[in-house]
């Protein structure tokens, strides 16, 4: 049996193949998946689950380098930007126009995790890093300037 945390086998195998750079998308239960997407489907009823848990799951087994989401939600959704900012505290984070995550940035990601959410703006953008410390642990290996707060 898995030791990880996430017992959905397609939601493991989705971020398990997930590359510095590459984007999963984990929206809210009305998102405009297109159909050429993968998709990953955890929804069942109405909030069930909800983004809040599927966003902290996913955090213990994704290395979340960016962060960003629908520019609208700080004035119209706060309480969910308040959750995002605490679950992705060190993840550094942007906004995009939502229009934008719904047409340009569906067609980019490479997994869509679909929750049960019933969150207006709930459609984050979780862009794939790299465990720093891991990754630039050979002796003469020089850490980029960029990456030298995350050597902690």
């Amino acid at each position: 049996m898995n030791r990880g945390t996430i017992l959905n086998s397609e939601l493991s195998h989705a971020i398990a193949t997930m590359g510095h750079g590459d984007i999963m998308i984990v929206c809210d239960a009305g998102f405009p998946i297109p159909r050429s997407a993968w998709r990953v489907d955890l929804a069942l009823v109405q909030d069930v689950p909800d983004l809040e848990t599927v966003l902290a799951a996913v955090n213990q087994g994704f290395i979340t380098e960016k962060v960003a989401y629908a520019a609208e939600m700080a004035e119209n959704n706060r309480p969910l930007l308040e959750k995002v900012k605490r679950i992705f505290a060190s993840s550094e984070h942007f906004t995009i126009p939502h229009e934008q995550i719904l047409t340009e940035m569906a067609a980019k990601a490479k997994v869509i995790v679909r929750t049960g959410a019933f969150d207006p703006w709930g459609n984050i953008l979780l862009y794939s890093g790299v465990d720093v410390p891991k990754w630039f642990s050979k002796p003469g290996t020089k850490v980029p300037e960029y990456y030298a707060d995350r050597m902690k």
